[in-house]
């Protein structure tokens, strides 16, 4: 089911995603700020692509610096099959708090909505992101060369995973939060 889809207006190369907790009344409420750092979300991770280690929260780097790109948000019931189409691809387990979501990009708010709360696999997917660091910063009537797709899913508590990896840009990443410099 897609609960998300529109081209989002990124800048440093980032989107960030929070799972909202419901309060007494049941709305949603903030779980804590993003500190402005993506990289520091996925350190000591063995992938780049998706930074979860700050409890209930996402940071996924994009390829292209700023401009808007296209993201996809996705919630099934089981694993969804990876399409051949996705050069890189990275799983990671996050928790989320409440049905809500606030997709956050440098100045811009976005919100999308998933069926259930709990742990979940995150699996984000990249195509074109050298293409977009290659552009680095698409002029306002310019379509970004890279595009993204965030699928939940259900799913225990487990290791992230490196599943594909098709780029330079997602390499780096990669080494980054593994902490091998570049």
């Amino acid at each position: 089911m897609i609960i998300f889809d529109e081209q989002v207006s990124v800048h440093y190369g980032f989107i960030h995603v929070f799972s909202l907790a419901d309060d007494a009344d049941g709305a949603p409420t903030e779980t804590g700020e993003f500190d402005g750092d993506p990289v520091q979300a996925s350190r000591g991770q063995t992938v780049g692509l998706a930074g979860a280690r700050v409890p209930h929260q996402l940071s996924l780097m994009t390829g292209l610096h700023t401009g808007d790109v296209p993201l996809t948000v996705t919630w099934d019931e089981e694993e969804p099959p990876l399409d051949d189409v996705w050069t890189d691809a990275v799983e990671v387990s996050w928790q989320l708090l409440g049905p809500a979501l606030d997709l956050q990009t440098f100045e811009d708010d976005y919100t999308a909505t998933v069926p259930r709360a709990g742990w979940h696999r995150a699996r984000y997917c990249a195509a074109g992101m050298d293409a977009g660091r290659e552009v680095d910063t698409t002029d306002e009537d310019e379509q970004a060369p890279d595009r993204y797709l965030l699928q939940l899913w259900p799913a225990p508590e487990s290791p992230e995973a490196l599943v594909r990896e098709g780029s330079e840009i997602a390499a780096y990443w990669h080494r980054v939060a593994r902490g091998e410099g570049t």
